[in-house]
């Protein structure tokens, strides 16, 4: 990293608004390499130098990843004046400016969803060329079968476009109206489309895996925690 003003640097790791650090700042509770800054507008650079608060040294990351099992009923958006998001979950010490949800799921749609401030990471994970296939849990209406099974690999047409081919599993038990079905696209209500154009609505829908990142089993609904890198890496690999 270049260097940076320091208000800027601890405001961006959630530590408080540009304002309330400038505050901290000036009151001397930053040190940059164990000696005490008190102007705002001061140039550090997180790799080269040790920048701490109370004594605590600060632990600068460029980008965030967050794994949260999103809930039905929140919007998976930066913002809505309407209604709750997934941004209005997170807990204190996991907000930062910039932040937004990376493969959006549906209002009444549950399960993995990641959360970050890295737009290049994100165009990878969405991108179809990139074959990240997402793993769904449908619970539907009317049993699948082996017909819709091989539709789905086919490709399944929609009045605007030709769904790419995708895995559609059947349970093993009698019961077919719990399937599990892969994608690569995520296109606006794609997965319950698929189904409706086979005759078939989508009573619950949940997001399980991206790539081969699973979602946390000991993650409740609406809860949400940082990433590994080595997690980050599941996705693609």
């Amino acid at each position: 990293m270049a260097q940076e003003r320091l208000d800027k640097i601890l405001a961006s790791q959630g530590i408080g608004s540009r304002k309330e650090v400038g505050q901290m700042i000036r009151r001397g509770r930053v040190t940059v390499d164990g000696k005490p800054v008190c102007r705002p507008e001061s140039k550090a650079d997180p790799e080269e130098n040790e920048i701490s608060l109370d004594g605590k040294p600060v632990i600068v990351k460029k980008y965030l990843y967050i794994m949260m099992n999103k809930p039905a009923g929140v919007l998976s958006a930066s913002r809505d004046n309407r209604a709750p998001t997934v941004l209005d979950l997170l807990p204190p010490e996991l907000r930062r400016a910039g932040l937004f949800p990376a493969g959006r799921l549906d209002k009444d749609t549950t399960g993995l969803l990641i959360i970050t401030d890295d737009g290049d990471m994100a165009h990878r994970m969405l991108s179809p060329k990139k074959h990240v296939y997402k793993l769904y849990e449908a619970r539907l209406d009317t049993p699948a079968n082996e017909e819709d099974v091989q539709a789905f690999a086919a490709g399944i047409p929609l009045k605007d476009f030709v769904c790419l081919p995708a895995r559609l599993e059947l349970p093993q038990e009698e019961n077919k109206s719990i399937v599990r079905v892969e994608v690569r696209e995520g296109k606006f209500h794609q997965v319950k489309r698929m189904f409706a154009a086979r005759g078939k609505n989508v009573i619950e829908l949940r997001r399980l895996r991206m790539g081969k990142l699973w979602l946390d089993s000991n993650l409740q609904p609406g809860k949400a925690r940082e990433m590994t890198q080595e997690e980050v890496a599941l996705i693609f690999s």
